[in-house]
């Protein structure tokens, strides 16, 4: 435990440490309890046990201040914990975080949650709507929410059960609400989609919301998933009429002969590395045309000018330190991108010295050249430095940009690693500025948790954990204070705003932001 006491040394000289106790500011104003029972079929695995000796390091590295103690919340000065909602009438994984106006919707394995976020102090609970399928990641766009299915179901109603993929009856794709009245979201339409959707990204216009649909693992038993389904399903959605939503087409992103398509063939040729069978997730940034996808074993780079016919410019790899190409971010700029690596799938204990600095990490790349001819140019990894216990899982996920003029910063959440603010303005060396993060949620088992998404809305940041709720931060920071006066109307994190282009005055005045002081 030698490598925990020097980085926790490492973390108090650097940044001043205030401790809270867990549940401090917590806040529950729940809506009506839901009508039905989630469905068992879409709860993570067990806890794995660990070994004795495991165990007691854990504990030992607790009583000697090396790591936060089960459950207690630990932050940087420049932190401020305001709230902790806890799960209410939902008990699965919290997942993606979506706002519009003084709304947050949170997603669940369960279905998905509204939070009136107009007292950031004590966001009150508006909706939750009962609509079980792993992993519910969430969308808004004007008067319509989106919500990803990806697990096998009966059929596509938010009363189905698990059914296995093999069956040719079984359902997975994307649902979609209307949500103009926002505190009874109503169900409009579904529309099935190969593999299902894992994740998606929203490309909107004026008439119609395309829909980016990522999802992966085909097997020729799975009658709808395929191989090689090396592309993305496109469904574009009339706002008027999004009952008439559909597949319009299934771009192939990456072409090649035979079964295996031509993306990243993973192990044996590249040992550790996922093959590529379709993409994890997709950022669109429409004011430049351009859309990073984050491809299990790929990078790509892609013009969506088309936004029906996106068309990959560059791909990149990364077969020693990547294994799992996981989610993308522009910089403001869209000079940058930090691309996600999630070693283990989200469910191991990867922030350790075992593991090292450069695995389970951000991999920065500057984008280089004009138009079609851009490419992709790696720069330097980012990690946090706090390593976490062994029954803890911890690696790169899910972030957003702070909007900063002439700064590259972002806050992005490591699952019980909690989340980091990072500076990487020098592509070649990221620094953390901030962090705020809970100790192990056991310390006999690897039990997954912690913030599966951490974002930054209208002056504070939000994050969604997996099983202690959603939490609300402020941040007070001279290289980060001016974001505080940047409004948005909308934000989806994988759809990137031009944060300043797109920044509505008029919305800043309308905006109920009460005195956090």
């Amino acid at each position: 435990m030698t490598s925990l006491r020097t980085t926790h040394a490492r973390r108090r000289r650097r940044l001043a440490v205030a401790t809270a106790a867990a549940g401090l500011l917590a806040t529950l104003l729940t809506a009506g309890p839901a009508a039905a029972t989630p469905d068992p079929g879409d709860v993570p695995a067990a806890p794995e046990s660990v070994s004795a000796q495991t165990e007691a390091e854990v504990r030992a590295a607790i009583r000697s201040g090396e790591i936060p103690g089960v459950d207690q919340v630990v932050h940087s000065a420049n932190i401020t914990h305001l709230a902790n909602v806890p799960h209410d009438a939902f008990t699965g994984i919290n997942s993606d975080l979506a706002f519009q106006g003084k709304y947050a919707f949170s997603g669940n394995y369960d279905g998905f949650r509204v939070f009136d976020i107009s007292n950031p102090k004590a966001p009150v609970t508006v909706a939750q709507v009962l609509c079980p399928g792993a992993q519910n990641d969430v969308s808004v766009s004007g008067d319509l929410l989106f919500l990803s299915t990806d697990s096998s179901r009966s059929d596509s109603s938010c009363s189905s059960t698990s059914q296995p993929a093999t069956e040719k009856s079984s359902w997975e794709g994307m649902k979609i609400f209307d949500i103009s009245d926002v505190r009874n979201p109503r169900y409009v339409a579904a529309v099935e989609t190969a593999c299902g959707s894992h994740t998606h990204t929203l490309v909107p216009e004026r008439r119609n919301v395309y829909v980016y649909v990522s999802s992966y693992a085909p097997s020729a038993a799975f009658p709808d998933c395929q191989p090689p389904h090396d592309g993305i399903s496109i469904i574009k959605v009339p706002r008027k009429a999004p009952e008439k939503a559909a597949v319009v087409t299934f771009p192939v992103l990456f072409p090649g002969e035979g079964p295996d398509g031509g993306g990243n063939p993973g192990g044996p040729t590249n040992p550790g590395v996922s093959k590529t069978t379709g993409c994890h997730d997709i950022t669109v940034l429409p004011s430049k045309n351009l859309a990073a996808g984050a491809c299990m074993g790929d990078g790509i780079l892609m013009n969506i000018e088309d936004p029906e016919n996106p068309k990959v410019i560059d791909r990149v790899q990364d077969n020693v330190n990547f294994a799992f190409w996981h989610s993308a971010t522009f910089n403001q700029k869209a000079n940058k991108v930090v691309f996600t690596d999630e070693l283990g799938g989200g469910v191991g204990a990867t922030c350790n010295e075992r593991t090292g600095p450069n695995r389970g990490a951000d991999g920065i790349y500057d984008v280089v050249g004009k138009g079609d001819q851009r490419k992709l140019v790696f720069r330097s990894y980012f990690k946090i430095d706090r390593h976490q216990a062994d029954t803890e899982n911890c690696v790169a996920h899910n972030g957003s940009l702070i909007p900063v003029k002439g700064r590259d910063i972002m806050v992005q959440a490591w699952y019980q690693g909690g989340l980091s603010v990072w500076d990487f303005t020098d592509s070649a060396k990221p620094r953390e500025i901030a962090y705020f993060e809970r100790g192990p949620l056991t310390t006999d088992k690897l039990t997954t948790g912690g913030s599966w998404s951490a974002y930054y809305y209208n002056g504070h940041i939000y994050s969604n954990d997996e099983r202690k709720g959603f939490d609300v931060l402020r941040l007070d920071d001279r290289r980060t204070d001016a974001a505080k006066r940047v409004r948005m109307h909308e934000l989806n994190v994988q759809t990137q705003p031009d944060y300043f282009d797109d920044y509505d005055d008029d919305y800043d005045d309308d905006y109920d932001d009460e005195d956090d002081d």
